[in-house]
């Protein structure tokens, strides 16, 4: 049976497809019509990237303020926290001279001097210790992860005693087997700076061998009564905060920044906690109280 009401609309969206193609095709004729579009739409466009532009100015005149702000308030927020205390910088792995000289600044700006900083080869040269430590305790280190861990003690002992220490021969024996740079000299340390590098390279044994004598340098370190942190660079990747945290040492993760070496100064001055702009941060900077007030 013919069916009126489907024939009706069929018809229905006939003339409106028709009447749609006829509009199209007038305003494709129409260069006016077309060049009048096409002039609102850049117009519209260029609006758009001129407030961008303004705005962005505005962001950056906005952080150069607040950066010009801080490093004004920077020598203030350190002034005297490390007044004549020492602190070493000690690499476990490669050293960098640009987190060198950052952590001078930091040190020096808050009232403090780095008499010695000290790279650890990583991996051990266990072969080259054993030879320099020879008709001691520690010729025999490479089947002994717990003698690794002795050894890593003394030297860390020794490192913040300024070499007063028992065995203090010990370092200067071995000091060029373990140490792939050495700077300044041996002073009493009340703080140590600790930057790590793990080698990617390096076999599951050689892991395990960094791992015994870091841990041990790390303890010896603390026994001598010096405060330990650990740091990093904001692009330092893999991230070594895990690696900190887990061994009981405050760090900073962005010491390129002057919030970091802020950060740093006061973890040295014997606040604790993970301080720095990544989600392993507990915060930016630790919690400072006026003098006088309660916290």
């Amino acid at each position: 049976m013919f069916d009126y009401r489907y024939h009706a609309l069929s018809l229905a969206a006939v003339l409106f497809a028709l009447a749609l193609g006829v509009l199209i095709g007038v305003a494709i004729g129409d260069s006016d019509l077309v060049s009048s579009a096409k002039s609102g739409i850049v117009h519209d466009l260029e609006s758009e990237i001129s407030a961008a532009h303004h705005q962005l100015s505005e962001q950056q005149s906005r952080v150069a303020s607040e950066e010009a702000f801080a490093n004004g308030l920077y020598p203030l927020a350190v002034h005297g926290l490390l007044s004549r205390r020492s602190v070493g910088l000690v690499f476990l792995g490669d050293s960098s001279q640009k987190i060198d000289g950052l952590v001078h600044d930091a040190v020096t700006e808050a009232g403090g001097q780095v008499p010695s900083v000290v790279a650890v080869s990583e991996p051990l040269d266990l072969d080259g210790i054993e030879q320099d430590a020879v008709g001691t305790d520690f010729q025999s280190l490479a089947a002994s992860p717990e003698m690794l861990e002795r050894l890593g003690y003394v030297i860390g002992r020794q490192l913040v005693s300024g070499g007063r220490h028992v065995d203090s021969e010990l370092l200067s024996r071995v000091r060029s087997s373990l140490l792939s740079s050495f700077d300044g000299k041996l002073s009493h340390l009340d703080g140590v700076v600790v930057v790590r590098a793990e080698d990617p390279d390096m076999s599951a044994p050689q892991s395990e061998a960094s791992t015994a004598f870091d841990t041990g340098l790390l303890a010896g370190i603390a026994a001598g009564r010096a405060t330990a942190v650990g740091a990093q660079m904001t692009s330092t990747v893999p991230s070594e905060i895990s690696w900190y945290k887990g061994r009981g040492l405050s760090s900073v993760d962005d010491l390129d920044t002057v919030a970091g070496q802020t950060a740093l100064v006061y973890a040295l001055a014997g606040q604790r906690g993970t301080y720095g702009s990544s989600a392993t941060a507990n915060s930016l900077l630790p919690a400072v109280t006026v003098p006088g007030q309660t916290p």
